[in-house]
């Protein structure tokens, strides 16, 4: 899938992609560092067109709002989303980098425990960590209805 504002994936695989993340966030020492790159990340998504902007692809739970698209081309799942909070957007771009452009047995099979891993769901006030958790929910539901 190549039509925007759907996410491309960079990497072959949902680990290799989670392993890739992983080195570019700790490169940086410091917190603020770190969060300077998950919203440069989310900066980078591609442009979510305001049509999709609709009260049905809202992600329950999440403290901002998020919008989540998924396609199907293939055998594979392709996703698209957006905030509007600067912060949840670098995470729903991390989510996109792991998930978005691979087979829905390979999504159902990587839980999003990488987050919690890396600090990034205790780091975050209470609100947002659920709202990742609910995203990260979300996209396993999708891959769900394609078994």
């Amino acid at each position: 899938m190549t039509d925007a504002p759907f996410v491309q994936p960079d990497q072959p695989t949902a680990a290799e992609a989670i392993a890739h993340l992983h080195d570019e966030l700790f490169l940086f020492d410091d917190w603020m560092d770190r969060y300077q790159f998950i919203i440069e990340r989310g900066q980078a998504l591609p442009l979510y067109p305001d049509a999709l902007k609709t009260e049905d692809r809202l992600v329950p739970g999440c403290q901002s709002r998020v919008w989540l698209e998924p396609a199907r081309q293939d055998d594979r799942l392709f996703f698209a989303g957006a905030s509007d909070a600067p912060i949840v957007a670098g995470l729903v771009a991390l989510l996109l980098a792991v998930y978005s452009g691979r087979p829905a047995a390979e999504i159902r099979a990587t839980p999003a425990k990488f987050l919690q891993d890396w600090g990034l769901i205790g780091a975050l006030s209470g609100n947002r960590g659920n709202g990742v958790a609910a995203m990260a929910a979300r996209i396993q539901r999708f891959a769900q209805d394609e078994a």
